[in-house]
């Protein structure tokens, strides 16, 4: 295992920066997911570092060794990676068990020891009554469990994995982030993971980097990621967050429709304009303002949609924003009612990054 390290990274494209000067450590071990929308860059940089593509600016180095570089890049046989691709690539005409040994014979290894570790890898795999099928006969689930045995057989430095779920049903691919995090947890394989999907990051990943337009938004645990976004993007892509603007009136309070709201994430400057975030499971609906509560707003109720085991609303303040609220079931106000809203002071966060 070897940690890997991405140094000021860029690639362009003409004048078009697809990564825009991007730094980022793994430590050996850890898994890190790029996660962010179509278009912003994780893919690029998922092969800068299989080393499909080579780097117009930075490096990447991996432990002690600069595998890519404007003058060199090492080619991709050479690296000791492992890639599962968005479609597993699978051979057709190979049982599954042909399939995992495939990489263990390029190595030219002893088929005794192929034998042992494909038994083992297929163990663990949980696809020990699936060795002589062939992959037009296993279920999406299943194929991806090939691809990963694969990869995983071959023991490399780092494994990279790039959308590896989207192709799967939604039940299948809620199943298949829990495997991949186990057999995460048993190998411990550096790993660099790209999704476009928040809950398949927040599952699998030790660190999240977000990414928007070429570049780093934010790198943390997904606690941190989720807890104490620092921009507006990463709050809005992470957790639906309400993203609320005004202006600072002193150093911890944001003026919002008319009224003062406390918050917490760093020190506002006065008189700036400032955007606050929460999380619509954090906005309280009150049908009557309590005494003895700070950060209250009046507001009206736009939409109420049943979902079962919560309800969704859209209100509007006083002067036109609106916010989204997840509420009980049994709270049940109906449009065009007037209401007070609770925004808790530690869940309001200012977006100060």
């Amino acid at each position: 295992m070897a940690s890997v390290e991405l140094r000021g990274l860029t690639k362009r494209y003409g004048d078009l920066a697809v990564v825009n000067d991007i730094s980022l450590r793994v430590d050996h071990g850890l898994l890190v997911c790029l996660l962010g929308p179509s278009g912003c860059g994780k893919t690029t940089t998922l092969r800068l570092i299989a080393g499909f593509v080579e780097p117009s600016a930075g490096e990447i180095a991996v432990g002690d060794r600069v595998v890519s570089s404007p003058a060199r890049t090492l080619p991709p046989e050479q690296r000791n990676m492992s890639m599962i691709f968005q479609s597993y690539a699978l051979w057709p005409h190979m049982t599954v068990a042909e399939n995992v040994a495939y990489g263990l014979k390029l190595r030219k290894i002893a088929k005794p020891a192929i034998a042992q570790k494909v038994n083992a890898m297929l163990a663990t795999t949980k696809l020990d009554a699936l060795a002589h099928r062939y992959p037009g006969e296993l279920s999406g689930g299943q194929q991806q469990r090939v691809a990963l045995a694969r990869a995983l057989i071959v023991e490399p430095e780092t494994l990279l994995l790039d959308e590896p779920l989207s192709n799967l049903d939604a039940n299948l691919r809620e199943e298949m982030r829990f495997e991949v995090r186990r057999l995460h947890d048993e190998y411990r394989y550096t790993t660099v993971y790209v999704t476009h999907d928040q809950s398949e990051a927040m599952t699998t990943a030790d660190i999240i980097a977000v990414m928007n337009a070429g570049k780093i938004e934010q790198a943390g645990s997904p606690e941190e990621i989720y807890e104490r976004p620092r921009s507006e993007f990463v709050a809005r892509f992470i957790g639906s967050s309400n993203v609320v603007k005004g202006k600072a009136r002193d150093a911890e309070h944001l003026d919002v429709a008319g009224m003062p709201l406390r918050c917490v994430g760093g020190r506002l400057t006065t008189g700036a304009e400032t955007a606050l975030s929460i999380r619509q499971h954090e906005v309280h609906i009150m049908e009557t303002r309590p005494d003895g509560l700070v950060n209250m707003l009046p507001a009206t109720v736009m939409r109420n949609v049943f979902l079962g085991n919560s309800r969704d609303y859209m209100v509007a303040l006083v002067d036109g924003t609106t916010l989204r609220a997840v509420a009980p079931p049994d709270l049940n106000v109906p449009q065009g009612t007037e209401v007070w809203l609770h925004l808790p002071p530690l869940r309001c966060r200012a977006l100060i990054g």
